[in-house]
C-alpha cells in the first residue's frame, strides 16, 4: 500500500496539473478541495518544489504550478519520491540493490524469479503512465477535484 503522503502528492499534482495553464493553485485551496491536512500538504508541496516537478509563485495569482508537463511526470517518479525504491525484494532493486542475505544463488531463486516478474510488470505501469495520462482518462474531463457533474 502507499502512504497517505504519496496519495496526496498525486492529487495535489492532478489538481495543479488540471489547471489552466499558467494558473496557479494555492495550497490551501488544494487542502479544501481534497481534505488533506493543509500542514501536511505544504510539506508534500515542498518535497514536489525540491524535486523539480512544481514552482511556486507569490503574490495575488499565486500558488503552485507544474514546471514541467504532465505528460513528463510519471507515477513511478513521484511514486519513488515519497516511499523509496519500489521493489519488493532488495536484489531486484536498481538504486538500492543488496543481494538477500539468506540467498544462495540468485540466478536459482524462485521467489526472486517470481517477484521479479510482478515488480517489472507494475514498474512498466508505473514508470510510463504520466500525470497527463491519467487526467486525459478522466471521465468528468480535467475538473479534478470540484464538483462531480451529473448526467442529465
Amino acid at each position: 500500500m502507499i502512504s497517505n503522503k504519496a496519495k496526496y502528492a498525486f492529487r495535489a499534482l492532478l489538481a495543479i496539473a488540471a489547471e489552466p495553464e499558467g494558473s496557479a493553485l494555492t495550497s490551501a485551496e488544494i487542502a479544501r478541495r481534497h481534505a488533506i491536512p493543509h500542514k501536511f500538504l505544504e510539506q508534500i508541496l515542498l518535497d514536489l518544489k525540491k524535486a523539480g516537478v512544481l514552482d511556486s509563485r507569490r503574490g495575488k495569482t499565486g500558488g503552485y504550478v507544474m514546471l514541467r508537463p504532465a505528460d513528463t511526470v510519471s507515477f513511478g517518479e513521484i511514486l519513488r519520491l515519497f516511499e523509496g525504491p519500489l521493489a519488493p525484494l532488495p536484489c531486484l532493486s536498481r538504486n538500492a540493490y543488496r543481494r538477500c542475505e539468506d540467498c544462495e544463488s540468485e540466478a536459482n531463486c524462485e521467489i526472486r524469479r517470481e517477484f521479479a516478474r510482478a515488480y517489472d510488470a507494475s514498474r512498466l505501469v508505473l514508470d510510463t503512465r504520466t500525470l497527463g495520462d491519467a487526467l486525459a482518462n478522466n471521465p468528468y474531463g480535467g475538473d479534478m477535484g470540484h464538483e462531480v457533474r451529473k448526467a442529465g
